[in-house]
């Protein structure tokens, strides 16, 4: 009797302590999930600061159309966010958690936001709309290709923070579509600025700057997240530095769109390589990003727009496009082990989508009209002329943007 209950109480105890076991393996499990997403769920909200807040002051430097700029950036990422979303949704793509696709939706806004800035100005505020809904299946379709390596003729890319698949993607595309949203009477037609707007685009530089890198390292490995954030603030430092003796070293004296833009370019070129790279080698890729972007600005976009007849408003060939492919470029000999074939490919063929992508969405919206009343907001807000009246009448220093 004695050994049948001491069986029991055996089997009992054994019975209770697997469950506890089991239990406390599934809270260690929730509590581990949701701590991931919490963190995610943070970065993402970095990212919308950036969005709205960071690119849309950027892209207020035009002198007249700062309200336009920020409108359109508003209705890009509210176009974007959900478009992204439904093309996910069609069931033909890996499943992932809620925050993580919003994320990679976040980075599809942010593509859309670097395209837009090459036609900044010169297309209406309902064609903005226009540009995301075109935009954004292609961006998935070169991200399914390049990224997911979906049809199995890529293989793996070095390109986590997205220098080659948002960056220079978006900047790409931008100038493709310009070539069909951009007019001979445009392009006479000068980008003016003031200390205002300037400042308001160093600000939204700053922004840009500050949270830049829970954008690079939103979806990496929580383990590999405080070395990344380092990598990506030195090859900012780098690049913030280099623009600044590059543009004094040119110019003469600081140009404010050098250091509103070019001191970002670190940024976008760290994207391919800022989980691999060393701490040194992030702050040569920066100072060399920082140094190309300002030589592009200061010397070769006007020669760039007068070859293909466009306009780059925001200059996004030189701050996304060019450090992008840098960015791209440089892992072949950061990362170790890297399949320098499937880069290559990588890289031509985001470039190859995007352009084709982008004439084909610049024709579709220039077929929606065109006008020759740019880089002012008057021409589809209310009371705007004669806010800008008493803003004359304080007779503000007016300067030709150093970008033209």
């Amino acid at each position: 009797m004695k050994n049948y209950i001491k069986k029991i109480v055996t089997i009992a105890i054994f019975i209770i302590s697997s469950a506890n076991s089991l239990f406390a393996q599934e809270v260690s499990k929730i509590d581990i999930s949701t701590i991931l997403e919490i963190q995610q769920y943070n970065r993402s909200i970095h990212i919308m600061a950036m969005l709205l807040i960071g690119f849309g002051f950027l892209m207020v430097f035009v002198k007249k159309y700062g309200r336009s700029a920020i409108t359109a950036t508003f209705l890009l990422v509210s176009v974007a966010l959900p478009m992204y979303l439904a093309v996910k949704g069609l069931g033909i793509f890996e499943e992932k958690g809620e925050i993580e696709q919003f994320i990679l939706a976040e980075f599809g806004a942010a593509s859309l936001l670097i395209a837009a800035g090459a036609v900044l100005g010169r297309i209406k505020i309902h064609q903005y709309m226009m540009l995301g809904l075109l935009f954004i299946p292609f961006y998935v379709l070169n991200e399914l290709i390049v990224v997911d390596d979906y049809f199995g003729v890529i293989g793996k890319v070095a390109d986590t923070g997205g220098s080659i698949v948002i960056h220079a993607f978006g900047a790409i595309f931008g100038i493709a579509a310009a070539i069909s949203l951009t007019t001979k009477e445009q392009q006479q037609i000068p980008i003016s600025t003031n200390a205002t707007s300037d400042k308001f685009s160093l600000l939204g530089s700053m922004v840009l700057w500050v949270f830049w890198p829970s954008f690079c390292s939103a979806l990496i490995p929580a383990e590999t997240i405080p070395f990344a954030v380092v990598n990506v603030f030195l090859a900012l430092s780098g690049s913030t530095i280099a623009t600044y003796i590059a543009s004094v070293y040119i110019r003469g004296k600081i140009n404010a769109a050098d250091i509103a833009n070019a001191a970002l370019a670190g940024g976008v070129a760290i994207g391919a390589t800022f989980d691999h790279a060393t701490h040194f080698e992030a702050t040569i890729i920066g100072l060399l990003a920082g140094a190309i972007s300002t030589i592009g600005f200061a010397i070769f976009q006007a020669k760039q727009e007068k070859f293909h007849k466009i306009i780059d408003t925001c200059g996004v060939s030189n701050l996304h496009g060019i450090p992008g492919i840098f960015g791209g470029l440089a892992a072949i000999v950061v990362v170790d082990g890297l399949d320098v074939g499937a880069q290559l490919k990588g890289i031509l063929v985001t470039v190859v989508i995007a352009i084709v992508a982008g004439l084909f969405s610049g024709k579709i919206i220039s077929l929606f009209g065109k006008t020759k009343e740019i880089y002012n907001d008057a021409f589809e807000f209310e009371d705007v002329a004669e806010a800008e009246d008493i803003v004359e009448a304080q007779k503000e220093p007016e300067f030709e943007n150093a970008n033209k």
